[in-house]
């Protein structure tokens, strides 16, 4: 499979497929939001967006990065998402990178979104898809953000067969600009653990694909077939 690693601002329409990553921290919220029982996460290009939609639909929740917003009832932060009961709900995300560069391929023939907590099942939903070429989308610093290319770059080995020891990627997310501003308490809406929890490796069994349903760019869960228990016994 070959691959190529680009920012939002290169994105031009030929993705065939597509792989959407913010680790820090679009994505690895939104994967929290699936474990906590949310349904579907409705991708909004901007907080107008998302409140239009909101008000169009009774018991749709709206969530934003930053700070607590009149208007939106969660915040973009791993930390917090993983208190809320989300069970059957619908959540519209908006944030400054991940869900633009979701929108931005959402006609794609396949598109993922991605962090390290579901970059095995990502790799395994690839690989099932019988993909020829994928194009990693990198979205923070319109393609320059350390965590997200240390994604693409775990990616890519994982989709060459390898197995690597995930601990040079994660230094990488770890030690990057955007991890050292949630620490520093630099962005809003965060809480304390929130850098740690982007770097956990596989947290989640799903991969998370997105489309268009009913005209709205709709990121739902997508389960991968197990992988095989190494050994036997009798």
């Amino acid at each position: 499979m070959t691959s190529r690693t680009v920012g939002i601002p290169e994105v031009d329409g030929t993705e065939e497929v597509a792989v959407v990553i913010d680790v820090m921290r679009a994505f690895t919220t939104a994967a929290w939001a699936f474990h906590r029982g949310a349904e579907k996460i409705v991708l909004a290009a901007d907080a107008d967006e998302a409140l239009a939609v909101k008000a169009r639909h009774a018991g749709w929740l709206a969530l934003k990065d930053g700070p607590p917003a009149d208007g939106f009832d969660l915040v973009n932060s791993p930390g917090l998402i993983r208190a809320a009961d989300l069970t059957g709900r619908t959540v519209i995300q908006k944030t400054t990178a991940g869900t633009v560069g979701a929108l931005a391929v959402v006609e794609a023939e396949l598109a993922l979104c991605a962090s390290f907590v579901v970059a095995g099942a990502t790799a395994r939903a690839l690989a099932e898809a019988g993909a020829d070429a994928v194009t990693f989308v990198a979205t923070g610093e319109d393609g320059r953000a350390a965590e997200d290319l240390a994604c693409a770059d775990y990616l890519d080995r994982l989709l060459a067969g390898d197995a690597p020891d995930p601990g040079p990627w994660l230094r990488r997310a770890r030690t990057s600009p955007a991890a050292d501003d949630l620490r520093g308490g630099r962005r809003g809406g965060a809480h304390p653990d929130d850098a740690e929890l982007c770097v956990e490796v596989d947290r989640f069994d799903f991969a998370m694909k997105v489309g268009l349903e009913d005209g709205l760019a709709v990121l739902r869960p997508h389960r991968t077939r197990p992988v095989p228990r190494r050994g036997g016994g009798s």
